[in-house]
């Protein structure tokens, strides 16, 4: 038997004026009260808690870990294999495997709520392992079977992992969520930055793009199947939906907390892929050495697993929404900054610091929501709607940055304008800190 969790409006009430809106939510999720978990509640600890925690780290290196390493694909393509085709639209491939990765929440984060979790990380973890063997069967200047396997296969298989591995996290955690939260999402850059390392060697190395390719598939398969056997649910009953799904989207329509946190993710997505995707063409278009350039993505994601992990430690003190401001704020700076990489030291200082603070910003976004989320048995819808908002951003960002810097590589056409746009979205999370100090 599920147990009704309190209603937030009937919190605030209590509350009102001893807490803060993001304080009440601290008080609300670290409550027992998750209709998802069995009576005795989350039990912060324990063996398939932290191997189930281990699998969803393994799920976030082999998913977004491989979409952050698309810039080696963007390099590699633009230089080698797809030379006929603009860098704009070579970037759909990466955003729209992006895109499909947030957006298939949609549906994934329902079918969570129903219980299907099994079912959505074998199905989802079978789908990337053959999209990146498929991969290995494309030749080049097959542009558009490359984007259907890799932009269009591998980022359905992700969307359906993604968002209920992060979901199942508060089965298993209550008082350490944000900081095991974090560490799940650690995974992402750790895999950029191993990804890029044995793409750069793979696919510019002796064993060429199709060898290169299945080697990787195999190492991404191998990751994928200890994920599915260590991850374990809480789950009651399956037999039976605990939320409507219109419900759930009706509430958040409702909600102007929620709806101004997907704004302002989504239009920051739009900025925020730019360095990611072109850093390492970036540099090597500036004459900086190529062996160094390919190490370009490796040290922004190093630092920004830096990030990760210590986002969560930081938010306990500065505040979850606190944080992801100043994250924001200082990684649309830093896109805006990028018109001025010219040498080694630039890419390097500019590597560090927007992977360390666009790593906070990433670990950050899932508590965030969990934060606005009054019943926990709602939380796959809302990662749902809000993924499916914010998938829009990544798509479109790539290809306009892309098609801004056209053939003739106008950096900082494509880089004032994903700062700028960045900078708007983070004006929206400032609009919620103001929110909540007006109903102190």
């Amino acid at each position: 038997m599920s147990i009704t969790q309190p209603r937030i409006c009937d919190t605030l009430v209590a509350h009102e004026k001893s807490h803060t809106l993001e304080e009440l939510g601290r008080d609300v999720h670290s409550s027992n009260f998750s209709p998802l978990c069995s009576e005795s509640g989350p039990p912060d600890g324990g063996f398939w808690a932290w191997a189930t925690a281990f699998g969803c780290f393994l799920i976030q290196f082999c998913g977004f870990g491989y979409v952050s390493s698309f810039g080696v694909y963007q390099d590699f393509y633009t230089r080698v294999y797809l030379p006929n085709q603009p860098p704009s639209a070579i970037s759909w491939i990466g955003a729209l495997t992006s895109f499909l990765a947030d957006n298939v929440t949609l549906i994934s984060g329902p079918l969570y709520d129903r219980g299907w979790f099994y079912q959505l990380m074998i199905a989802g973890s079978a789908l990337q392992s053959l999209s990146l063997f498929a991969l290995s069967l494309a030749k080049p200047d097959q542009f558009y079977l490359i984007f259907m396997v890799q932009g269009v296969l591998s980022g359905i298989g992700m969307g359906l992992t993604y968002g209920p591995c992060m979901a199942v996290i508060s089965q298993h955690f209550s008082k350490r969520r944000t900081l095991v939260m974090s560490f799940v999402a650690s995974g992402s850059p750790m895999g950029a930055v191993i990804h890029p390392i044995m793409l750069n060697h793979l696919l510019n190395g002796t064993l060429g793009f199709a060898r290169g390719v299945r080697v990787s598939a195999g190492f991404v398969s191998a990751l994928l199947l200890i994920s599915c056997l260590c991850m374990r649910t809480r789950i009651v009953s399956t037999s039976k939906s605990t939320t409507s799904y219109g419900a759930a989207a009706r509430k958040c329509s409702r909600d102007v907390f929620f709806i101004l946190v997907t704004a302002g993710s989504t239009l920051f997505q739009i900025g925020y892929y730019f360095p990611i995707f072109y850093l390492q063409l970036d540099s090597i278009k500036h004459g900086i050495d190529v062996h160094f350039s390919f190490y370009s993505l490796v040290i922004m994601n190093a630092a920004c697993v830096i990030g990760r992990c210590t986002a969560g430690i930081i938010a306990a003190y500065a505040g979850t929404l606190n944080f992801t401001i100043a994250s924001t704020v200082t990684c649309s700076a830093l896109i805006i900054s990028v018109m001025a990489l010219s040498d080694i030291t630039s890419v390097v200082v500019l590597g560090l610091a927007y992977g360390y603070f666009s790593g906070v910003y990433i670990a950050l976004m899932v508590p965030l929501v969990t934060m606005f989320t009054p019943d926990l048995s709602e939380l796959g819808a809302r990662f749902g709607i809000c993924f499916a908002f914010t998938a829009f951003g990544g798509l479109l960002g790539g290809p306009i940055s892309g098609a801004l810097l056209s053939s003739q590589y106008r950096w900082w056409i494509a880089s004032l304008f994903c700062g700028l746009i960045s900078f708007v979205g983070s004006f929206m999370f400032v609009m919620v800190r103001l929110m909540i100090y007006r109903r102190r």
